[in-house]
């Protein structure tokens, strides 16, 4: 029995100090306490001498650890040496993407023990009055005028018209302050904007956000001299200049800082007179905007081999600003991503001269280019691809929620069928989640924060999540989805969702390679800050920085290991949650349980793993999920109570919640199931796991509650899909849905009972005949709710309706036999009389001219 105590309350304590990270003082308290148990019970035999013994011998051992002198030499220098020797040095390159940017909620994820007040800190949805009218102003009148059919299929261009007025109302400048010229509007404001155009037609959304996402308006307001400032933000603001921003080349895609682009540093004439500057040679490919631009933004390595400049030679990457008509810079032909209509295309240049005054910041900023990059990408990432990730998520819900209303299958809307249910719950859980993680992300940048870390998950997962959902309405759709043509409003989600997965870092390489890999240095609370005393040059200093982190990580690690075993034996009963949660207490104390799990696992999983963690990608990966899971409960979280913790909304929460749970505990399970060492996963399993994964995805009966609800409260679905695009002129291919729809609900009892007569024979419905005057002579419904339904009937018609084509119009583009790769004729097949006059809606009468907004 003395064992037994002595056991049950070595654990409680040690349980207690983990978990107050108490000094090694206590901790040897502790084993002295339970030494003295052992030693004055009434137990006799080996067992209890061993015990004592064990128990007497670490308490020793602590007691000599809290000698400083003794504590330095043999414990903290060893493992200063160990690691010294283990760790890879950190080249300058990963120094500055490490560096770069913001850690905040990611943190409290990685600490284990989440401060939700920070979370609760994060501002909800707040628009000026200024960004509210600009949204519902010109934002919604540039969705009116765009014909998604005529840019991305007929002319696979932008027309003159929508540039004309994106310039005019200065969206390319909703990035750069007012006090240059641009709007100045926040990070939530330009996400809205950007998503609710997105919704309406992907390719104008990115002719928008590169301009105000990773380009050079941003660059130059951060970095560039006063010169630059004066010379280009006004002009870019306001549309004069069209930039574009060359990285990635043929050899250097996900892996940009491979760049073979090279600058040297020398002497020429420019303009007349002998100047300083750089002779640039380049190959870009897959430029958004390159062929359009008049301004060339540049990345490149450089070299001062006469050291004109400074004292070393290898400068390192540098950035310049190039107008595209300089001498010697050559903008290629387009390319054609995935059919896409956005500008993209190739440019390159051969001993191109250019003043130094080009350098974005001048002499000052050479050598500084993937620092300026990456603290843009943090930020920028944040906002442009989750905007239009989320629109398309919602914009997939509420296309399907109406046409699974309108379109009946075996005598039900196909909304009402199980089978259908399915994939319209994960519309749903979709759009909720990505709405909240969304608007998260963006307050955070709001608040001035540069989310690393946060931004490449939420890039990878919600184009992963978009790409899902887009699938899902293609399924539910049929050939109706599948058959291209003006009415098809499915088609442009469908083409430019793998685009957004592959550009600003492919999701293979942000998922495998930077989101756990980055954020378990950069997150960590000790481990990078461990691993820079460790590469100190001064050692004696290196030992003074790193013994303090050792024993905050020895503590840390121990709160890790006890706070979990204690949390899952007790199923987060006890775990953390903050006041006036609700009902949402549950999953507050499910994610404080959740985030001790991942802070255990990712710690000793770095621990063990070092440097070599690089070449564990699909472990990487995983644990890379397990993160997006914390960060998109915490967001939905976050969300519900912003929301005002609308008892009508529990629904949506748990069953979201309930997903993203059994998503992390299954990818923390996978991670133990493919651990390198065996011996340590099946510890980790034990602790991690004592009752074994009970966690479930949501029930059948959640998913059915949440399409029903958001099928048959109008309110609920405007609030799923709210900041998209809506038309109601059912002339346009989404508009004649909502106004289907009305009339669908609204006369669903009419419709019920035509249906009940035809199916009791007393009416017959085939081609040829007129079933409605049929229901009037049988008395079944009167000469004006004969009216109505054949009204409904012709509105049904153009929504299931498809558009076909002349076969002379659908040969498509010709190209060269042997120049696909170098150019080609891009210019569309199909004129707009010919795809209009086939088509079941005559959309483009209701598309306003420009100049009728002005």
């Amino acid at each position: 029995m003395a064992i037994i105590i002595s056991f049950i309350f070595l654990f409680l304590g040690a349980m207690v100090l983990s978990v107050r990270h108490a000094s090694l003082i206590f901790w040897t308290a502790l084993f002295l306490l339970a030494s003295l148990i052992v030693l004055l019970s009434s137990g006799t035999g080996s067992g209890f001498s061993i015990l004592f013994f064990i128990f007497a011998a670490i308490t020793s051992a602590l007691g000599l650890c809290s000698i400083e002198s003794i504590r330095k030499s043999y414990i903290v220098k060893p493992i200063f040496k160990a690691i010294s020797k283990i760790i890879p040095p950190v080249s300058e390159t990963e120094k500055e993407a490490l560096e770069s940017g913001t850690v905040g909620w990611d943190a409290e994820l990685f600490s284990g023990n989440p401060d939700y007040e920070k979370l609760r800190a994060i501002s909800p949805i707040r628009l000026t009055d200024e960004e509210q009218a600009f949204l519902e102003g010109p934002t919604e009148t540039l969705c009116k005028m765009i014909d998604d059919w005529q840019i991305r299929a007929c002319n696979r261009e932008i027309p003159e018209n929508i540039w004309s007025y994106i310039k005019e109302h200065g969206f390319l400048g909703m990035l750069i302050s007012k006090e240059h010229g641009g709007l100045g509007f926040s990070a939530q404001a330009q996400s809205l904007i950007l998503g609710k155009v997105a919704s309406r037609s992907p390719d104008v959304s990115v002719i928008i956000m590169v301009p105000n996402s990773l380009g050079p308006g941003e660059l130059i307001e951060k970095y560039g001299t006063p010169e630059q400032v004066e010379q280009y933000l006004p002009r870019l603001a306001k549309g004069q200049e069209v930039p574009c921003f060359g990285l990635t080349g043929p050899t250097s895609g996900s892996d940009a800082a491979t760049m073979r682009d090279i600058g040297t540093v020398c002497e020429e004439e420019f303009e007349g007179q002998k100047t300083l500057g750089i002779k640039l040679s380049w190959d870009k490919r897959y430029i958004t905007l390159g062929p359009k631009a008049t301004l060339l933004g540049l990345a490149f390595y450089l070299f001062d081999p006469d050291k004109l400049i400074g004292d070393e030679e290898e400068i390192g990457i540098t950035l310049a600003l190039i107008p595209a008509d300089h001498k010697g810079v050559n903008i290629g032909n387009r390319h054609l991503p995935n059919g896409c209509a956005f500008p993209n295309g190739p440019n390159s240049g051969t001993d191109v001269f250019i003043p130094l005054s080009w350098v974005i910041g001048g002499q000052e900023r050479v050598g500084e280019g993937w620092k300026m990059l990456m603290s843009c990408l943090a930020a920028g990432r944040a906002i442009s691809l989750p905007a239009s990730s989320t629109a398309a998520a919602k914009a997939m819900l509420r296309f399907t929620t109406a046409y699974g209303r309108i379109r009946n299958q075996f005598g039900i809307p196909i909304n009402n069928m199980e089978g259908v249910e399915e994939p319209l719950s994960r519309l749903v859980e979709t759009a909720y989640v990505l709405e909240a993680a969304r608007a998260m992300t963006a307050s955070m940048v709001q608040g001035g924060e540069k989310p690393a870390v946060i931004s490449a998950l939420l890039k990878y997962q919600s184009t992963e999540w978009a790409r899902r959902a887009v699938n899902d309405a293609m399924d539910i759709h049929g050939g109706r989805g599948i058959c291209d043509g003006p009415s098809n409003y499915l088609q442009a989600a469908y083409q430019s969702i793998p685009v957004a997965i592959t550009v600003e870092g492919a999701n293979i390489l942000t998922r495998t390679l930077i989101t756990f890999a980055q954020g378990s240095l950069r997150s960590h609370p000790y481990l990078y800050k461990e691993i820079q005393a460790v590469q100190v040059e001064n050692k004696e200093q290196g030992l003074e920085e790193f013994e303090p982190l050792l024993w905050g990580h020895v503590k840390y690690s121990l709160a890790n290991i006890f706070g979990s075993l204690f949390h899952n034996l007790t199923l987060g009963a006890f775990a953390h949650a903050p006041h006036r949660a609700g009902n949402s207490t549950k999953w507050y104390r499910a994610l404080s349980r959740a985030s001790r799990n991942f802070a255990l696992l990712s710690d000793l999983t770095v621990a063990l793993l070092g440097g070599s963690l690089k070449m564990k990608q699909k472990l990487s990966g995983r644990m890379a999920d397990a993160l997006s899971e914390l960060y998109f409960l915490s967001a939905i979280l976050k969300r519900y109570e912003d929301d005002g913790q609308i008892t009508d909304d529990l629904v949506y929460l748990e069953f979201a919640a309930q997903n993203t749970l059994y998503r992390f505990y299954k990818s923390l399970d996978s991670v133990l199931l493919n651990y390198p060492s065996p011996m340590v996963a099946a510890v980790l399993r034990r602790i991690i796991f004592p009752l074994g994964n009970h966690h479930k995805q949501a029930k059948d009966r959640l998913g059915k509650a949440i399409v029903k609800k958001t099928i048959n409260e109008p309110t609920m679905r405007d609030r799923l899909t709210n900041h998209i695009f809506v038309s109601n002129d059912e002339n346009d291919p989404t508009g004649i849905l909502e106004v289907t729809l009305a009339e669908v609900v609204e006369l669903a009892p009419l419709s019920k009972k035509l249906e009940k007569a035809i199916k009791q024979g007393d009416i017959r419905r085939y081609h040829g005949m007129d079933w409605f005057e049929a229901a009037v002579k049988a008395e079944i419904i009167t000469d004006n709710e004969a009216a109505r339904l054949r009204r409904l009937e012709e509105l049904t018609n153009k929504v299931i309706a498809v558009d076909q084509f002349h076969p002379d119009e659908i040969q498509g583009i010709k190209l060269p036999s042997m120049q696909g790769a170098h150019g080609g004729d891009l210019s569309g097949a199909h004129s707009a009389d010919q795809s209009e006059r086939q088509s079941p809606l005559n959309h483009s009468s209701a598309k306003p001219e420009a100049n009728e907004y002005k």
